[in-house]
């Protein structure tokens, strides 16, 4: 079994021979932006194994920028079984720079992370203001967003991420 990283033109020839592009990122991040041949599997969810129907499929496996895919070797060599795959060098980033469309979707909300890292740093450049010039209390409130996301690093649980799922715009 050999892990190939394949440029995007690479990948649509395979394509074309049956090959099945499979995308490792989260549903929101796909629902934002995917490419249109891709099939969307987040990577936690692989981890319980493939779909029986691409059990003899070739697979090329894509994330946003190829760091995840590359981190995620392990996972595919046991879903691979034995067979070669391939990663999508630069992942759906590498495809758009190599000239190829993906479906935009700008009515869906950012994705999760972004939201949080922007809810984040928001709440603490208020904090940092709002302690300088009004009261030191405030710094508070970067206190609380720091051991957050302490929180969140070490456990893998963002309560932040867990809020913001309830707001209006990520309803389903």
């Amino acid at each position: 079994m050999t892990v190939n990283i394949i440029s995007a033109q690479e990948v649509k020839q395979k394509l074309e021979s049956g090959a099945v592009l499979v995308d490792i990122r989260a549903a929101d991040e796909y629902r934002r932006e995917n490419i249109t041949e891709a099939r969307s599997m987040p990577l936690e969810h692989l981890t319980l194994g493939l779909p029986t129907d691409l059990a003899d499929s070739t697979l090329i496996f894509h994330c946003k920028s190829g760091i995840r895919t590359k981190n995620a070797i392990p996972t595919f060599e046991k879903l691979a079984n034995g067979r070669d795959f391939y990663i999508l060098e630069g992942g759906i980033e590498g495809w758009k720079k190599a000239g190829f469309s993906t479906n935009f979707d700008r009515k869906q909300p950012l994705e999760m992370m972004r939201q949080v890292h922007l809810s984040a740093g928001s709440l603490v450049l208020l904090g940092a203001i709002l302690g300088y010039s009004v009261s030191p209390a405030f710094y508070l409130i970067c206190a609380f967003v720091g051991a957050g996301l302490i929180t969140s690093g070490a456990t893998g649980f963002c309560g932040m991420a867990k809020l913001l799922s309830f707001m209006p715009w990520n309803k389903q």
